[in-house]
């Protein structure tokens, strides 16, 4: 343990940058897998429930979050690229 090198600022950013990029992939999944399930509500065989409505609040939150997620992963990028070292010249 006494071995291990400490993180640098650019450490810690590229690897929340890397969790976020994670995060916006299982979000895209969740939006489609939400929007399948409105559909069914929507236009499909379930509409005489009437739960459209409660999916498609649900749908607009998670885009909403996916939107977020592409926001923070754009700015953490460029941070990353602000932290970078110059490169050696030689």
């Amino acid at each position: 343990m006494a071995d291990e090198i400490p993180k640098t600022p650019l450490d810690h950013v590229t690897d929340l940058a890397t969790q976020l990029k994670e995060m916006r992939h299982y979000s895209k999944n969740n939006v489609e897998l939400l929007t399948a399930q409105w559909l069914k509500f929507d236009e499909g065989k379930l509409k005489k429930l009437g739960e459209s409505k409660t999916i498609e609040d649900l749908m607009t939150r998670q885009g909403e979050f996916h939107d977020a997620l592409e926001a923070a992963i754009t700015e953490l990028d460029e941070l990353a690229e602000e932290l970078k070292p110059p490169p050696e010249e030689g």
